[in-house]
């Protein structure tokens, strides 16, 4: 009989205490998470209050232009003014202001977005933190439908994380549900749907993987001669592959909640600079009630109940400090987007150049996950129209003159030579290989054929029309 015995073993794990997990859970959230959060910590704070609820503000309130500064950012939590700085505005709030917030908050409906259905998911993963942060960064490129259009090396590059890592991590969503998202497209959605359903070895799977493009144009003769099975049976997998979502994330669309808001705004002023400001004009603006700050302060009150509310306006203090350093994070970096990216706002898509997360850590002093969590799902309003920040970054290529072209910008360049093609002899990527070449853009076949698909276009025996 073995002997048994017991054993005692020590190990270093890293994790984050509730207080961080709750400022990154702020950093990354949209304008329209925040209000959520705002409106659930009032409901659940009894210490805590709505500025522009309040009739009378208090006297020594600091003044705004003075608290959105990094000095103020920095204060201990002892000096901190209890009140959140989210534009540095004045909070005077006129009848009509506060009936159209009210109005909105009436008419929001904000579903579970796709991005915190698969961060939940996440953080119940038993994973280590390089991973963990790996999956972070890639969950925030994922586009609406839930797919990852663009490689990881671009994602290697641009947050300056280990590629080892993000495959791992890449892996690893592909088991999140809904099944099939963190898939290239369509074709490996249905792939993964599949497997994860009935395995590799099914005659469904097996049409996907290798006759896709049959079965579109109903090429069902084909495929059973190439697959040695008969047409029924074909026809019956076809049947079965088309009860798969080809739009993984589609449940989660935010396209279908009309109120969605962008959470920066770039434009002009009157002198023609550019500037930001942020959308966060119908968001509570907290502070501490002073009620229950003077409530502990005075004799007789229960240690039980002066500890609980001693616990409540630490959370609160906290709360405000991320919300604030939330929003300076994200306004600083549209600034340093204005000075980086003004050809841009100014030209267009083609003017885009190539930029990393790096560049703007490097130049704001934070780390570039710190840069990757404040633009992820983040919407920003630009004269080029309403995009995610993220478009901003990007890897790209340099022209024969030296000039800087971003991913986009060549997709933008693809796009107008097939707009401008013969319809009866429209351009192979050969030809759009060779016509990017003559403007000083060298760029690979399977790069043009890559770029043409992240854009929906078909190849050209397709596009053709007689």
């Amino acid at each position: 009989m073995a002997e048994a015995s017991l054993h005692q073993s020590f190990s270093q794990s890293q994790t984050l205490a509730p207080q961080m997990r709750k400022s990154l859970e702020i950093l990354q959230a949209n304008t329209m998470e925040l209000s959520q959060l705002l409106r659930q910590a009032l409901e659940t704070n009894p210490t805590l209050e709505d500025i522009t609820e309040v009739t009378s503000l208090d006297e020594d309130s600091p003044d705004p232009d003075e608290a959105d500064s990094l000095g103020y950012m920095n204060e201990t939590a002892d000096d901190w003014r209890d009140r959140s700085i989210l534009e540095g505005r004045n909070n005077q709030w006129t009848q009509e202001d506060e009936e159209r917030r009210q109005r909105l908050y009436d008419n929001i409906v904000a579903p579970e977005t796709l991005q915190q259905h698969l961060n939940h998911q996440l953080d119940l993963s038993l994973v280590e933190p390089g991973i963990r942060e790996a999956a972070r960064a890639i969950l925030g490129y994922l586009d609406d439908r839930g797919f990852l259009r663009i490689p990881l090396t671009e994602i290697a590059a641009t947050d300056s994380l280990p590629l080892s890592k993000l495959k791992a991590a890449h892996a690893l969503i592909k088991t999140f549900d809904p099944p099939g998202v963190g898939a290239s497209g369509i074709p490996e959605a249905l792939l993964i749907q599949l497997a994860r359903s009935s395995g590799t070895e099914t005659l469904e799977y097996k049409i996907v993987r290798d006759h896709l493009e049959d079965l579109a144009r109903k090429r069902h003769p084909q495929i059973a001669r190439a697959l040695g099975t008969t047409v029924e049976r074909i026809a019956e997998a076809a049947d079965n592959i088309g009860r798969l979502s080809p739009n993984p994330g589609g449940e989660f669309d935010p396209t279908g909640n009309p109120y969605i808001l962008p959470d920066v705004v770039i434009e002009r002023d009157d002198d023609g600079r550019w500037g930001a400001r942020l959308t966060g004009e119908h968001l509570p603006s907290l502070r501490i009630n002073d009620f229950y700050k003077d409530m502990i302060g005075k004799n007789g009150v229960d240690p039980k109940a002066r500890a609980f509310l001693r616990d409540q306006i630490r959370d609160g203090r906290s709360l405000i400090r991320s919300i604030s350093l939330r929003q300076e994070t994200i306004l600083a970096i549209a600034h340093k987007l204005i000075e980086q990216q003004t050809a841009f706002l100014e030209k267009g898509p083609r003017h885009l150049r190539p930029l990393t997360m790096n560049d703007i850590a490097d130049e704001l002093e934070l780390h570039a996950t710190t840069v990757s969590r404040a633009v992820a799902g983040k919407y920003i309003l630009t004269p080029q129209g309403l995009m995610e920040m993220r478009a901003f970054f990007a890897t790209g290529y340099q022209t024969e003159s030296g000039a800087e072209v971003s991913n986009a910008g060549v997709r933008e360049a693809i796009q107008q030579l097939i707009a401008q093609e013969n319809p009866a002899k429209p351009l192979s990527d050969d030809a759009i290989t060779k016509a990017l070449q003559k403007q000083g853009i060298k760029v690979a076949r399977r790069t043009i054929a890559k770029y043409r698909e992240q854009l929906n276009i078909l190849p050209s025996h397709l596009r053709k029309s007689f």
